[in-house]
């Protein structure tokens, strides 16, 4: 039963305004103005309704009796029922025009049936044509159905997405399968479709799957990183359709249907092994579809792209866009951010500031606020570092650097046991660089003490086994250096094994 006195009173005693009302109902402002509030004031009704006139009556009144009779006996249907089972899966209107004859045998035919529910159902709303110009959009859509890939070794079917897209004045189709709709998959399929056309259109209309939009919005919309990286490339604007608008995306809709029927189901029998022998076959199909002639036009899909379509297209960029992952990374302490478990640096001056990361196959970027603040080579080392000296402050540019050799050199200049002390500290790393700040430590005793003194101290430090940095410091402090040894200490290193590599080795 239609809410006919709810709408009245929000009208004339509560003021309200028909768009008001009619989002509150879920029911078009045509319905609300031209008849509500038309066919009422048409009665001569007002606010308050006359007492006794309840819902049925007041329906009645004002549209009749929905089953009275019409000139030539025949009986008209409820089209308010009769739209509203339409909303039931499976329902048409074949099955209820059978369920109409059944109970009205001497009633309209089903051509009769169908022309008057058009007819009605004009009346509730108008809905804008929309007339694309050539060049202007493509609508990309993924289809409801899937189709079947087997694996030849192990029998296992595995269901292959099938990615739609068509071009807004010609109708021009481009359709292949992914394994996915992930992104890797939706990126891909947009650049092989557009090199499938030849050029660029300006807007392209997604749906809002979570591929193409990170968050749906009726204006602003948030687009997923990658796919507005893709767009840039390309030179051209996404436009989502708005949530739960199919008129938005009405060529995609129509597109996938066409791809459902005339490719898909013609491949429900063909058995394919792999994802390339299956865009090959809808490739194959593909080509037929885009030739058929139009029924009501002249001409066919193929015909008009090359007339009207490829000419408007913008002009393809020289290199296809390379597949990009974006990040969100906060700069640490030590100047570099982790990305797949590799360590990259960055400028300094953006510590603990958040950067954008973009990821492509062979490049690491990094941005702050839309500009370009490093570039890296992309490593897939785990746990390694890849470190560009101007990124550093000047105090720690310097540690850069030093080398083992040139440790070494420093070291031999002082005295063979002060080289055979720094060699041990090296060697007994499993990297030569942990040993380094050390050997700066060493260094730096050195300066302090004298070098007569650090040699000494190293002597006596080989001599007893105590070589790390500790031990030769607490020597130096308490004076041990000046003692006598008891005998000869040697100028080589404690250690005598295969694995050492001696002094030579930084030579």
């Amino acid at each position: 039963m239609r809410k006919i006195a709810e709408v009245l009173r929000l009208k004339w005693q509560e003021q309200g305004s028909a768009r008001e009302i009619a989002r509150s109902f879920g029911i078009g402002r045509t319905t609300v103005v031209a008849q509500y509030l038309a066919r009422a004031a048409a009665e001569g009704l007002s606010w308050p309704l006359p007492e006794g006139l309840d819902a049925a009556a007041l329906e009645r009144r004002l549209f009749g009796d929905p089953e009275q009779k019409l000139p030539g006996q025949r009986v008209a249907p409820d089209w308010q029922a009769v739209h509203r089972e339409l909303r039931g899966k499976g329902v048409t209107l074949a099955l209820l025009w059978q369920e109409y004859q059944e109970r009205h045998p001497d009633g309209w035919q089903y051509s009769q049936f169908c022309a008057h529910y058009r007819d009605w159902r004009g009346r509730l709303d108008i809905v804008m044509r929309q007339v694309h110009r050539s060049g202007e959009k493509l609508f990309v859509d993924y289809a409801g159905h899937t189709a079947a890939v087997v694996d030849p070794t192990t029998g296992q079917v595995r269901q292959a997405q099938v990615f739609v897209a068509v071009l807004g004045a010609s109708n021009y189709t481009y359709a292949e399968a992914t394994w996915s709709q992930q992104l890797p998959d939706w990126i891909g399929a947009h650049v092989r479709a557009l090199a499938f056309f030849g050029g660029v259109p300006e807007v392209i209309v997604p749906d809002n799957l979570r591929s193409a939009v990170n968050r749906a919005h009726r204006y602003e919309p948030d687009l997923n990183p990658t796919y507005q990286d893709f767009a840039t490339h390309y030179g051209c604007a996404v436009i989502p359709a708005r949530a739960r608008k199919p008129r938005d995306k009405a060529k995609a809709e129509g597109a996938v249907l066409l791809v459902e029927r005339w490719i898909l189901a013609r491949l429900r029998h063909r058995t394919c092994f792999s994802l390339v022998e299956l865009n090959a076959a809808i490739a194959e199909l593909l080509t037929g579809l885009n030739a058929r002639p139009f029924k009501k036009l002249d001409g066919s899909r193929l015909s008009h792209f090359e007339r009207l379509e490829r000419p408007a297209l913008r002009p393809l960029p020289p290199h296809p866009y390379e597949y990009a992952e974006w990040r969100q990374v906060r700069v640490p302490a030590n100047l570099h951010i982790a990305v797949d478990g590799h360590y990259y640096s960055v400028p300094h001056p953006l510590i603990k500031r958040q950067l954008d990361v973009r990821l492509s196959a062979g490049t690491v970027e990094v941005l702050h606020q839309g500009h370009r603040v490093a570039s890296h080579p992309r490593s897939h080392q785990r746990g390694g570092y890849t470190t560009v000296a101007d990124h550093l402050p000047a105090a720690h540019r310097q540690y850069l650097d030093w080398t083992p050799e040139r440790i070494v050199a420093w070291a031999g200049t002082i005295g063979p046991h002060t080289l055979a002390f720094i060699e041990h500290l090296l060697l007994t790393r499993p990297h030569p660089q942990q040993g380094f700040n050390a050997c700066f430590g060493v260094l730096r005793l050195g300066q302090a003490h004298g070098e007569a003194r650090l040699e000494a101290a190293c002597a006596r430090a080989l001599a007893s086994g105590a070589s790390s940095y500790r031990s030769l410091a607490s020597i130096l402090d308490k004076g041990l250096d000046r003692r006598p040894l008891a005998g000869a200490a040697p100028a080589a290193p404690p250690i005598a094994h295969a694995n050492v590599r001696g002094s030579k080795y930084y030579h």
